[in-house]
């Protein structure tokens, strides 16, 4: 269902960029104020300078910054498409890990055809800034994420055979992250990537509202355009495309902070009739999260106490869930958090992020928060694993926010895809 073009990518041209790790950045989404700072500093043709540049006027600014470094040949488009394995090779969590995947053009559907599919609920966030940066720079400055299925692993036993030659492009980003880069043009090694994708849908891992806002973009042009043929670039988007077969696709664990709740002893009491408790040391929570990942379980952890909570029994925990959630959307951990902790026993229906709720990466940070005074209640969670993620959204349905956090982010830089009117892909 899912259809892939290769493109000719536009990159820094290697002869005049002496160090990648110079120019490559986070997600624009990503970058903080102080980072815009770093980057900027860092080099005069830094990557930030396009995709978040702190000029007033930046879509203004990052168009005509594009097209003069194009003119310098800073940046050079290839003579023949490909597709582009990406690497990325990282610690977390005292684990080392290789995620592997690649990049190429896939054709936008609106989430409604169910080809592309969203995996959680988004803030009805503004999408205007991005749109505004499509329209004047008329590039892909930045590769979507997406999820597919290769039980076979073909795609990743090719990706691994290229893996062997010399890469395009490598570098290391300021977080550790090492990326390598190599180009795939063979047209028969193409195909059988295609071959892969064709009768799958495919998932959107992070970026919902970046993909939202290029369909918007699509459609302007389309309405400019009546005419237009069906390989016009803007009918597709540059992606990084894993599978969920990757071992070093690791999804980090949300958990979950109530800025003014509290827990109260009635809650634990309620607690007991579904979750086995027990006291446990309060540095020993993420020990008991790792052993008890067979199941549902949590750690809360306030002021006066640090509680493990392993589930009893799936049937008594039904009456808080609704009658249309699938079988995989029930075992979700964040779906039983929500529904039955906050929703159903602490009586909270709507927790609003940053008034009533936070998200915390690392679960020392959402500990450390509670101790200062910053939050009120920790609840500390497994990390949501891809093939959930992936049978979740090919049932038609989303997870809570805050679900999922793939890491390491793409980093930005190594190339972009041209979506100007008239660019067709080959």
């Amino acid at each position: 269902m899912v259809e892939i073009l290769p493109f000719e990518g536009i990159q820094y041209d290697k002869d005049k960029i002496e160090d990648m790790e110079d120019v490559i950045t986070q997600p624009y989404d990503k970058i903080s104020d102080e980072k815009q700072e770093e980057y900027y500093e860092k080099n005069k043709y830094n990557y930030c300078k396009l995709i978040l540049p702190k000029e007033e006027n930046r879509y203004e600014v990052a168009s005509e910054r594009l097209r003069k470094w194009m003119e310098e040949e800073i940046l050079n488009r290839e003579d023949e498409p490909g597709i582009y394995v990406y690497f990325q090779d990282f610690e977390v969590l005292g684990d080392t890990y290789t995620r592997k995947g690649f990049i190429s053009a896939v054709k936008l559907h609106p989430f409604e055809e169910e080809v592309v599919l969203p995996h959680e609920e988004t803030h009805k966030g503004p999408k205007i800034d991005r749109l505004n940066m499509l329209r004047a720079t008329e590039k892909n400055l930045e590769a979507g994420f997406m999820l597919y299925s290769d039980p076979e692993e073909e795609t990743i036993d090719l990706f691994e055979d290229v893996a062997e030659k010399e890469p395009l492009y490598e570098a290391t980003d300021d977080l550790g992250v090492h990326s390598r880069v190599w180009k795939i043009s063979d047209e028969k090694e193409i195909e059988k990537v295609k071959e892969v994708l064709k009768d799958e849908q495919v998932v959107i891992a992070d970026g919902h509202h970046r993909y939202e806002t290029a369909v918007t973009y699509r459609d302007e042009m389309r309405e400019k355009n009546p005419d237009y043929e069906d390989r016009e670039a803007f009918n597709w988007r540059m992606t990084y495309m894993v599978p969920v077969e990757d071992p070093g696709l690791k999804i980090l664990p949300g958990h979950r902070l109530l800025l003014k709740e509290e827990i109260q002893d009635a809650h634990i009491e309620e607690l007991k009739d579904y979750f086995e408790i027990e006291e446990i040391d309060e540095d020993a929570y993420d020990e008991y999260l790792e052993e008890n990942d067979d199941t549902t379980s949590f750690v809360l952890f306030d002021d006066e106490r640090t509680l493990g909570l392993r589930l009893k029994n799936r049937e008594a925990i039904e009456k808080f869930m609704s009658e249309d959630y699938s079988e995989d959307y029930k075992e979700l951990d964040v779906v039983v958090l929500r529904d039955v902790i906050f929703e159903g026993i602490m009586d909270l229906e709507e927790l609003h992020i940053d008034d009533d709720i936070s998200y915390e990466r690392w679960s020392e940070d959402a500990v450390g928060k509670v101790e200062k005074g910053e939050g009120t209640v920790a609840f500390l969670v497994n990390a949501t694993r891809p093939e959930q993620v992936l049978s979740v959204a090919k049932n038609g349905e989303r997870m809570p926010q805050k679900s999922t956090d793939f890491y390491p982010k793409a980093n930005s830089g190594f190339m972009m895809m041209d979506i100007s009117a008239g660019e067709v892909l080959e």
